[in-house]
């Protein structure tokens, strides 16, 4: 299926997942795959991923224990993506199949 929004999907997860920032790379891609999270933002990530809406203040309370505001702020917004993106990939799928 001809995908007319993948070129801007990847120029915006190279630069959130790849680009500067303060949590290395490597945690952000992890992140976005939701594989090998660090354990104090496991939790978070999962939430975030899977059901966003329930989201609570409580629920930064672990990983600002060792991350900073924002790297935690960079946490967030990696799992969002990750969960996008695997959203939109199932989405295709599921039209190349219908």
């Amino acid at each position: 299926m001809n995908d007319r929004h993948e070129a801007a999907r990847r120029r915006l997860e190279d630069a959130v997942l790849r680009g500067p920032g303060h949590l290395d790379t490597s945690v952000r891609e992890a992140i976005a795959r939701r594989q090998d999270v660090p354990e104090d933002l496991r939790a978070l990530v999962e939430k975030v991923a899977s059901e966003a809406y329930r989201v609570t203040e409580g629920d930064f309370a672990t990983p600002r224990s060792r991350f900073t505001e924002d790297e935690v702020f960079e946490a967030v917004v990696s799992a969002s993506v990750g969960a996008a993106r695997d959203r939109v990939e199932a989405a295709l799928r599921a039209l190349e199949d219908a």
